[in-house]
């Protein structure tokens, strides 16, 4: 599904991914752990388009998309959740869908009834604005928005970070769920180590910009990543 080779990333001049690779199957989750400043959301704004690669290339579906901007990525399969969720706060909820639903591109696009089957949660706050949500209600309705596409491969930053047991729950329910119903492919950053453990097929393990190594997830233990919040 997705195959990133040599991927070297700048901010400016100063370097942060170092020659990155890695590969997401068709169906899989992809788990990436590391302490924080290691590179983890430079490396998915690299793959999603929001940096420009330096170096080295990124293959999606078999296409070389190392030059393609993100809304064309977006549009080819593609979905990013960002750390902080990103969504509009002046905006309500369904409007929120309602704008990742035009943005899509795709005559496929999940509709309204599909996302509230999915994220049961919203239904009661469809009227309300996203910046009146508490972080957890804004991190599904971010979820959600980027499911809105269909896409085949999601690229999710931290989603547990700061957000309540219940809804950690509700969002492993869900992603389990759409995998084995549509197969669709995951990368995953994360510092819940027991979110990580549950989900992953796979593990990375990333170091000052570089994937030091690969584990399943049975093999992670606490007492490895102490210290990495």
């Amino acid at each position: 599904m997705l195959t990133v080779q040599s991927l070297a990333t700048h901010y400016g001049k100063v370097p942060v991914l170092f020659g990155v690779g890695l590969h997401v199957r068709a169906g899989e989750l992809l788990g990436i752990l590391g302490h924080n400043g290691m590179g983890k959301t430079t490396l998915l704004k690299t793959i999603m388009g929001f940096l420009p690669a330096s170096q080295g290339s990124v293959t999606f579906q078999s296409i070389d998309i190392t030059a393609w901007p993100c809304h064309q990525r977006a549009r080819f399969g593609m979905a990013y959740v960002p750390q902080g969720r990103g969504i509009f706060p002046a905006l309500s909820v369904r409007d929120n869908l309602r704008f990742a639903q035009a943005a899509s591109g795709r005559k496929d696009c999940r509709q309204e009834e599909e996302i509230l089957s999915l994220f049961p949660r919203l239904e009661r706050l469809l009227t309300r604005r996203g910046g009146g949500l508490s972080g957890g209600e804004q991190q599904l309705l971010a979820l959600a928005r980027a499911l809105v596409a269909r896409p085949e491969l999601l690229l999710l930053d931290e989603p547990t970070e700061g957000i309540q047991p219940s809804i950690i729950e509700e969002m492993i329910q869900t992603l389990s769920e759409l995998r084995q119903q549509t197969g669709m492919s995951v990368l995953l950053v994360e510092q819940n180590l027991d979110f990580i453990r549950f989900l992953s097929d796979r593990v990375l393990i990333m170091s000052k910009g570089v994937i030091e190594s690969e584990m399943l997830p049975d093999q992670i233990s606490e007492d490895m990543f102490m210290g990495a919040n």
